[in-house]
């Protein structure tokens, strides 16, 4: 059972699961017969604000190379579409409005597992009841947009025994196929979405459907195991159990008791006037499974789900070959707080180098409503998301040569300094490793240590934690990210602290973490934190790393995609438990960050055994773990440093 503060966590998810369905747009719509017409804002939507995250672009010379504004409006429709196997899928078609006859649009697909769209009270519906802006903006500039329920949700029939699974990616080719023959349809169709819907924007491409020329898989996996469900092999247990809990409210048609009053539950179709077809698809999805019972049991890569399935198959990593086949271009976004995301989002541009593919790496939460940097706090994030997917697909889909072209393929934010930087690769070109050692008095030092037999010992603390607005929590509704100064808990932790720094410095990679441990258990749970102290003693998180110790061994063979940090396969196989008293070294990295480290600060190596709000520890008492620091068993942090140079506009 889950206890008070999980359940509070729950509700306050499940609120920003349905709240942003409803705050996605500010225009008010006219109401006409199953249709809603909505009429464009009298100014662009979003428009680019100062602000600290304002893109690169934004300037008053190239902002007329995005499309503008065509039709006075928005008209929206809904239907079953009907796939090969005679299972019915809730769509949502968005067209504008007084389309002539005979006009062909490019189509923007979303293929959603949280509901594609509510039906109001009628109390409110006049002034809630309205498509996302994200849609609007598409649409008043010529596009056709459609989201669909996936199989087994919303208003869509048939039922799930997993998540993502193949199936739910051949449903993709049907709606591909069902949009290129409708009449509106000028054959060209890109994907996008966060999170879930992005994956399956990402999957769509296994199809090779030839009408799929460019995806953007928002803030979303690419393999499934590290990236979200086990990061470094330790289960994530307080996402499994909330995101479960909150998908079954879902697929029962339950809308949170805060929302009752303005919300009745998914929107049916057109064609079901009575709700008897929308009642008679969610009795079907009381077969679906529960994910949290089906990922219980799993501890390696390639344990099985007892529905059968493993987190192999439902991981775009597992069709690298069809991905690239596909030839859509794909643009990886993600932001340097968004979970372990960043990280998947640079797997998937090094993997996949389709022509015109890009990165992007804000600083931003889960979904990047909102801005982060430790040394700026929290804000809402300034940056014109749907415009910049509009540069993207106006480039692919309709052949404008927006400000995108002949861009660097790589921008990402450096916080600390607040500036946007560009790149022709991942990992930086002019990158270098600094190595800084574990060393006496809890110091971090350049210098490594002489021969002996120096060790800390180490307690570890089972309530060491990183609080309810972590980079964790944020994948579960897209909630704000903010780390309050950590001093107080990091004196639960192992730390170890550097002089004052005499230059300026940014860290703009991936951090590497050697530990020479030996435990009293067979097991343990490793977390590494990278932190600034500045100059008045405050602790400020930058980002974070994660090993599980039966997880250790590092792969001596040819990893499945490309990556530049190290690669373990969590397969059963490789699983090696810890022997008490045994000196072991431990190697992993932590999640990629650009940060600005000003001089006079202090950069902090913390190190927990536990993170309490987040992954459950494991069984038994606390063990004790001695950390060597000793010119045979040095343990260190790699840090990729950035030479100065002036910031890019």
């Amino acid at each position: 059972m889950m206890n008070m503060r999980r359940i509070a966590s729950l509700i306050f998810a499940l609120f920003f699961f349905v709240a942003g369905c409803v705050s996605w747009s500010a225009v008010i719509p006219a109401q006409s017969g199953n249709t809603t017409v909505v009429a464009p804002s009298t100014q662009p939507s979003p428009q680019p604000s100062p602000g600290l995250d304002r893109a690169w672009w934004a300037t008053d010379d190239n902002a007329d190379r995005i499309s503008t504004p065509i039709h006075a409006g928005v008209k929206r429709t809904s239907r079953y579409v009907t796939l090969r196997d005679s299972v019915r899928l809730a769509v949502d078609i968005y067209l504008p409005e007084a389309l002539k006859a005979g006009t062909r649009l490019p189509t923007i697909l979303e293929q959603t597992r949280y509901r594609r769209s509510f039906e109001f009270k009628p109390e409110v519906r006049k002034a809630l009841d309205r498509p996302p802006q994200r849609v609007v903006d598409f649409v008043t500039r010529g596009y056709a947009y459609v989201i669909v329920d996936v199989r087994g949700s919303g208003a869509s029939f048939g039922s799930r025994r997993g998540e993502l699974v193949p199936l739910e990616a051949r449903d993709g080719k049907d709606v591909v196929d069902w949009i290129v023959s409708q009449p509106w349809s000028d054959g060209k169709v890109g994907a996008t979405g966060v999170s879930y819907v992005g994956t399956t924007a990402e999957l769509l491409l296994v199809n090779r459907h030839p009408a799929v020329k460019a995806i953007v898989p928002q803030f979303s996996l690419f393999d499934g195991y590290p990236d979200i469900v086990f990061p470094g092999g330790v289960p994530h247990t307080w996402f499994i159990e909330n995101w479960a809990q909150a998908i079954i409210a879902m697929d029962r048609n339950e809308i949170p008791e805060q929302q009752r009053k303005q919300i009745a539950g998914v929107r049916p179709v057109d064609e079901d006037s009575d709700g008897v077809l929308l009642r008679q698809a969610i009795r079907e999805h009381a077969t679906n499974i529960d994910i949290h019972a089906e990922l219980s049991p799993i501890t390696y890569r390639d344990d099985r789900a007892p529905a059968g399935w493993t987190l192999e198959e439902i991981s775009p990593k597992s069709y690298v070959r069809e991905l690239v086949a596909s030839r859509a271009a794909i643009y990886s976004y993600s932001g340097w707080y968004d979970g372990g995301y960043p990280l998947s989002a640079i797997k998937r541009f090094l993997t996949v180098r389709n022509p015109g593919s890009r990165l992007v790496l804000g600083p931003w939460n889960h979904g990047g409503r909102f801005y982060f940097s430790p040394a700026k706090g929290r804000l809402n994030s300034s940056f014109p998301h749907t415009l910049e997917l509009l540069r993207f697909f106006d480039y692919h889909l309709k052949g404008i040569k927006t400000s995108i072209v002949g861009e660097a393929p790589v921008h990402y934010y450096t916080m600390g300094e607040e500036r946007w930087h560009s790149a022709s690769t991942w990992p930086l070109p002019r990158m270098r490793r600094q190595t800084w050692f574990f060393a006496g008095d809890n110091e971090l030092s350049k210098k490594r240590p002489a021969a002996g037999k120096a060790f800390d010992t180490y307690l570890v603390n089972y309530s060491a934690a990183t609080g309810n607005l972590a980079r964790w929590n944020t994948l579960f509704g897209g909630t704000p990210v903010d780390y309050p100064d950590r001093s107080a808990e990091d004196r639960k932790l192992l730390t170890y602290t550097s002089a004052p720094l005499e230059h300026d410095t940014e860290i703009t990679g991936h951090p590497i973490i050697t530990l020479f441990v030996s435990s009293t258990a067979t097991d343990g749970q490793f977390f590494a934190y990278l932190e600034e102290v500045d100059e008045a003693g405050r602790v400020r998180y930058v980002t974070e790393g994660q090993l599980r110790a039966l997880h250790r061994k590092l792969s001596t063979g040819r990893p499945p995609y490309k990556t530049v940090v190290p690669y373990r396969t969590f397969l059963r196989r490789d699983a090696k438990p810890l022997v008490p008293g045994r000196i072991t070294q431990l190697t992993f990295d932590l999640l990629p960050t650009s940060y600005f480290f000003r001089k006079g600060g202090r950069v902090r190596i913390a190190i927990a055994g536990a993170d309490r709000d987040h992954f459950e520890p494991l069984a038994g008492p606390p063990p004790t773990v001695q950390f060597y620091r000793n010119g045979v068993y040095a343990s260190r942090i790699d840090l990729p440093l950035i030479p100065r140079r002036e910031a890019s506009p």
